[in-house]
């Protein structure tokens, strides 16, 4: 046992389970062996004459690998989510009866200080003895939950093995069940997706609904002032608790306003020249540097905009007469605008490369040049999906968030001038949900209030983009 001044700790205890890498390194040894064996068995009950089978030799391979793996994952899955608050609840049961009454935050910081003595932790004060006790009290029942999670794990491969070992014959329609299990598989994911966002809108929800039992909606929504600093003390300056959105919502779609302006004409012409007027040398060589800049992250193009174009436009604006401040709405939207030029270029040069030829051999045919063909022609065909295509790029640059915070700053100004500091709802979710605050409080309620709100803009804006796509789409053979 090591103590030091104003610390405690237990002296480290090795533990039992073996390292991650090394369990997933076994049990892939285990399916390939599980494999081989089925499929050497499959193949040796027709001696050889594997058309006899009813499925491939693989798929019973794979049979006997899926019920060797899978139900002993299943296992693993389950004692993982389980045992921290059975061995918590198993040592609070040997734990005074005044500890025991405590409330369940009481109760779960003390199953962390626990955990945290058992694993050789520090700590930051000196323990009593029944926290101590309770310390290798822990460390015995893990000791022991271990050599029963690798007895049970090993019993369940065990069983599994045997079981579909035995069940290869020839007219084991193993193919039929192997297929069935990816179908579950996909299934499984694809639930979990939904289900995924479900969890997402319906935290926002709840916790909105929180918010709004302190701030009236009204206000919330068409309030023209935020100022989310809630007052402590009544003689307190400067917190005045207003949680109008307008400023934050004008910022947004003014930034994004912007934003559009530049990458629309550049992405759209970058397209149209990639896709109609380049040789294929010179498209093979453009195309991928204009996506380059989609893989650069944001908080680059924020150091950008900070670094470089700010002081710029600053400079720009000093030797005409203009006072540009070091954040405005124009640096962030033009810096955002040039991250948004692979996401509408990429898209249009797809979308106008799928227009059918024939109606570009048609124009050709009735003596239109090639600019007519493409204006009249190619452009109209393919404007379904190059509204989509700015549809999703104005909803990218509604959620930017690091380009606005280097840029555009935090001030929550209701003005449409580009050369003034504006911010937007992204930034003052990440504000709001900074430090050590009371998660009760309006303050940091209303992030989930602003986040809410997004979500709906941004769904709105995406039911959009698929009503033009349908609405406009036209049929080719």
């Amino acid at each position: 046992m090591l103590s030091y001044p104003g610390f405690f700790v237990l002296s480290p205890t090795k533990s039992n389970l073996m390292p991650v890498s090394a369990f997933f390194i076994v049990l892939l040894i285990v399916a390939s062996s599980s494999f081989f064996l089925g499929r050497y068995r499959a193949i040796a009950s027709v001696d050889g004459n594997s058309k006899q089978l009813h499925s491939r030799p693989n798929y019973y391979g794979y049979y006997v690998a899926l019920w060797t793996i899978v139900p002993a994952l299943f296992i693993a899955g389950l004692w993982g989510a389980l045992e921290n608050n059975v061995t918590a609840s198993m040592v609070l049961s040997h734990l005074p009866e005044t500890i025991q009454t405590t409330d369940a935050a009481k109760r779960s910081l003390l199953s962390n200080d626990i955990r945290n003595l058992a694993l050789g932790h520090i700590v930051g004060r000196s323990p009593e003895a029944w926290l101590i006790a309770a310390a290798e009290k822990y460390k015995s029942i893990q000791n022991v939950a271990t050599t029963l999670f690798f007895a049970l794990f090993v019993i369940t491969m065990s069983v599994g093995f045997s079981w579909s070992f035995k069940r290869i014959m020839p007219s084991l329609r193993a193919r039929t069940t192997v297929e069935n299990f990816v179908k579950f598989l996909l299934l499984l994911c694809s639930a979990t997706a939904i289900l995924t966002t479900i969890g997402i809108v319906l935290s926002l929800i709840f916790e909105s609904i929180r918010f709004f039992e302190k701030i009236p909606l009204t206000d919330f929504l068409f309030g023209l002032e935020w100022s989310p600093q809630t007052a402590i003390r009544a003689d307190q300056v400067g917190s005045t608790g207003l949680f109008g959105v307008a400023p934050l919502f004008l910022g947004t779609l003014f930034i994004s306003f912007i934003a559009m302006c530049v990458a629309t004409p550049v992405g759209l012409m970058a397209a149209i020249y990639t896709a109609e007027y380049a040789p294929s040398k010179i498209r093979g060589l453009i195309k991928p540097i204009l996506e380059i800049l989609a893989g650069i992250p944001t908080v680059v193009y924020g150091f950008f905009a900070a670094l470089t174009v700010a002081p710029f436009f600053r400079d720009a604006g000093d030797a005409v007469g203009f006072s540009i401040s070091s954040e405005s709405a124009l640096v962030a939207g033009g810096v955002m605008g040039i991250m948004l030029i692979p996401f509408i270029s990429s898209l249009s040069d797809d979308i106008i490369r799928a227009v059918p030829d024939s109606l570009r051999e048609g124009s050709y045919g009735l003596g239109a040049t090639q600019t007519e063909t493409i204006r009249q022609v190619i452009l109209p065909a393919a404007l379904p999906g190059i509204v989509g295509s700015l549809i999703l790029a104005a909803s990218r640059a509604i959620g930017e968030t690091m380009i606005v915070v280097m840029a555009a700053g935090l001030s929550a100004n209701m003005t449409i001038n580009p050369l003034e500091a504006v911010t937007t709802v992204t930034v003052q979710i990440v504000t709001l949900l900074v430090g050590d605050q009371e998660f009760d409080s309006a303050k940091t309620l209303a992030a989930f209030a602003l986040g809410l709100l997004l979500f709906f803009v941004t769904l709105l804006l995406n039911v959009i983009a698929l009503w033009v796509v349908n609405r406009y789409r036209e049929q080719y053979d």
